[in-house]
């Protein structure tokens, strides 16, 4: 199937900045979208930004102006730069995608399925 792998997460002061990265591995026939969750205790999972594989965005609308999403569709790598990080922004971030995988017999499955990483966490502290 396949693998999302996050990293880049880490402590950053307010006003600071952080570029997460996702790679996506695995036996891959195609990934449409690719996108960015976070989640902080207590809250809900809710959506940062997408990204399909044209390059069409979408972001929250909080966040829009400070956060950036882009893909390298050749590695299957999604980005996410972060500016201005606040407070509000910690949290841990999950990178998703929906994606198309091949079966043991090499033949892609015809349905795109949801895949989850492992989460990053991001803390945004003075």
């Amino acid at each position: 199937q396949v693998r999302l792998v996050e990293s880049g997460g880490g402590m950053v002061q307010p006003g600071g900045s952080l570029r997460l990265s996702c790679a996506a591995s695995g036996s891959i026939f195609s990934i449409n979208v690719m996108g960015w969750y976070r989640q902080a205790p207590g809250k809900r999972r809710e959506m940062v930004a997408r990204i399909t594989s044209g390059g069409s965005t979408n972001y929250a609308d909080s966040l829009k102006g400070r956060f950036t999403i882009s893909r390298d569709n050749a590695k299957n790598t999604v980005y996410l730069q972060m500016n201005n990080l606040k407070p509000e922004d910690t949290a841990a971030y999950y990178c998703n995608a929906f994606a198309i995988f091949k079966g043991s017999d090499d033949v892609p499955v015809p349905f795109e399925y949801e895949f989850w990483g492992q989460g990053t966490q991001v803390t945004v502290s003075s």
